[in-house]
């Protein structure tokens, strides 16, 4: 990992999905290039040891799918870091692998609920705070599932399209406020949440990757460190992509 000292002095995080996979990596490279990070996660068990691995100011264990909960951590995360500045919106799920017609009905709700409900919660909960500073940088992980639909994937995929299409209607909001939003756009990569999936699907979206290989964390955290910085400046609304040339758009 290269380390670009100090690009986040003086900035405030919050990021969910903060205790494992690509929200823990971006929230590690904050840390290390001088920022201060809240880690948001439901999995109680490795956020102690997240926010010890991190260096984390400080952590808070919900569910994004309980507004109240996301408006009483938003609340107690700008406390305990004095202000919020960036907000990384990492946490989610898989779902059921299925086709529609068999595709679990409780299941689908729960992954709307986590991957869209929830991240509008939390984008609805840190605005007014990134408005008081007149700064703010939000990051939605949305995936190539997204723009292009995985099958057997209808849910996820459905939901990550959702959060382009949230990204842009924030972003075009708050474009003359100082507060950039942009999506990234991975392809499958490296993490705990391949651990949701039957190995036939992880092959299958690989077998759709130019490269012929799946993604590294440290890219797309690379890439989401971009995203959240202050060199992400005349960008906004927009998508970044990290798919190794399954999208181009």
């Amino acid at each position: 990992m290269t380390v670009f000292q100090g690009r986040f002095a003086g900035r405030t995080a919050v990021v969910t999905g903060g205790a494992s996979g690509l929200g823990k990596a971006v929230a590690r490279r904050i840390v290390a290039e001088g920022g201060r990070v809240a880690l948001w996660d439901m999995d109680a068990g490795n956020l102690t040891a997240a926010q010890s691995e991190v260096g984390a100011t400080h952590f808070e264990a919900l569910d994004v799918s309980d507004q109240a909960a996301v408006e009483a951590a938003a609340a107690s995360s700008a406390a305990a870091l004095g202000k919020i500045d960036i907000l990384i919106c990492s946490a989610g799920i898989t779902g059921a692998t299925a086709p529609v017609q068999d595709y679990p009905v409780d299941g689908w709700r729960r992954v709307i609920d986590i991957n869209l409900n929830g991240l509008f919660y939390c984008c609805r909960a840190i605005v007014p705070l990134l408005l008081e500073n007149g700064y703010g940088r939000i990051v939605n992980v949305s995936s190539v599932a997204g723009k292009e639909g995985n099958p057997n994937a209808s849910a996820y995929s459905a939901s990550k399209a959702g959060v382009i299409a949230l990204t842009k209607s924030l972003g075009k909001e708050l474009a003359e406020k100082g507060v950039i939003v942009n999506a990234i756009t991975p392809a499958t990569f490296e993490s705990p949440i391949l651990a949701q999936l039957p190995q036939s699907q992880v092959d299958y979206m690989r077998s759709k990757i130019p490269m012929a290989r799946l993604g590294e964390i440290s890219e797309t955290a690379a890439m989401a460190c971009f995203m959240a910085s202050e060199e992400c400046s005349f960008t906004t609304a927009s998508t970044f992509d990290t798919s190794g040339g399954r999208t181009t758009f």
